[in-house]
């Protein structure tokens, strides 16, 4: 503990310290110190720091959280550390083995560095226990933006909360600025809304306020904004905005009385409003949906009607690529697949000979 810290304490005793269990004030008889353990009063300025320096950890305690943090910073740094339970000694011995809670899929821990400073390791929650000789390691929290960019298999993330963090990478010995800056790169926002939903502050714009404010080739979704029951809508948080595809948990409804059926999720951070990947999907969608259902009639024998319905949700769930070649018991099997369009598929590409359109 430097002496530094301790005459800092003493110059905000005269506005008065209230942090983790350490209260200093100055009053008519002098200054006061006090922890859970014990009060001292009436004494004198050298008293004090005497007294202050018996007790480094809740001295070096108070000291680091008097930094000049974003409100939402020190929420989440405070979090992290799990800072309003327990006692500040039994807490500094938890910080010297290390503190990880799990954000989205980014294991965040805290240690203990000098002076009661705080230092602050980033990797994927699988890596959490690799050493950092096995890891691409990073220093500036800026380099997030280019570490997950892309999954592990190199293809480009267009929703940064998806569940698709690359593997192998860790930020070392951040300091706590540093921290909340990475992990607002690599899930931005998240702890703005996280802290604004804390503090009941959270401000949701819903399915059809965000429809309404569409504009250009967008503004065709306010045409699909239609539906006994708002089907549409479910179908859209179903298929975006379930926990497989999305680690926020989904905040927004289809208006401010109406909510939908379909489960927002448990993730720790609130989804505020539809992302710009729901309205670009519902664009789509919502042509898609312009059309008139017709009736084809096609001859499947019935493992081949399941075996469609295995590739779909093998597609939909995002493990047609793990099918196995060996397994061709799995409808989704890239060799039964291509047996089926051999066998069903003709030379135009229509199934079972039926063309889409009869034009």
């Amino acid at each position: 503990m430097r002496d530094a810290q301790v005459t800092a304490l003493r110059e905000a005793a005269d506005a008065g310290v209230d942090c983790d269990g350490l209260h200093a004030e100055r009053t008519d008889d002098g200054y006061a110190f006090e922890t859970p353990d014990a009060r001292h009063e009436g004494l004198g300025a050298d008293d004090f720091e005497r007294v202050a320096r018996d007790h480094p950890a809740y001295v070096t305690n108070w000291y680091a959280w008097s930094r000049d943090y974003a409100d939402a910073d020190r929420a989440f740094l405070r979090w992290v550390e799990y800072a309003d339970e327990g006692r500040v000694p039994e807490k500094y011995d938890a910080l010297r083995d290390g503190i990880t809670r799990t954000w989205g899929e980014v294991a965040v821990t805290a240690t203990l560095g000098e002076n009661g400073a705080r230092r602050y390791r980033l990797s994927h929650e699988d890596d959490v226990d690799a050493s950092d000789e096995t890891l691409d390691v990073h220093g500036d929290p800026l380099d997030a933006r280019h570490v997950v960019k892309h999954d592990d298999d190199g293809r480009y993330r267009p929703l940064k909360t998806a569940p698709t963090l690359p593997h192998g990478w860790a930020f070392v010995g951040l300091d706590g600025r540093e921290c909340a800056r990475a992990v607002d790169l690599i899930y931005p926002a998240t702890i703005t809304n996280w802290h604004l939903e804390r503090e009941d502050e959270l401000d949701v714009d819903h399915w059809e306020e965000t429809v309404d404010r569409q504009t250009g080739i967008y503004g065709v979704v306010q045409t699909w904004n239609r539906g006994e029951g708002h089907e549409h809508v479910n179908w859209v948080a179903e298929a975006c905005c379930d926990d497989s595809q999305c680690l926020k948990r989904r905040e927004w409804q289809y208006d401010e009385d109406t909510a939908l059926d379909v489960d927002g999720g448990d993730g720790t951070f609130p989804c505020r409003e539809p992302c710009s990947l729901v309205i670009a999907a519902a664009r789509t969608w919502t042509r898609i949906e312009g059309e008139e259902e017709r009736t084809y009639e096609f001859e499947l024998t019935p493992s081949e009607k399941e075996q469609l319905e295995e590739i779909l949700d093998a597609v939909a769930d995002g493990r047609a690529g793990d099918v196995r070649e060996a397994d061709v018991k799995d409808g989704a099997n890239r060799y039964r697949a291509r047996f089926l369009r051999a066998k069903r598929v003709d030379d135009a590409g229509n199934l079972c000979g039926v063309p889409t359109d009869d034009e």
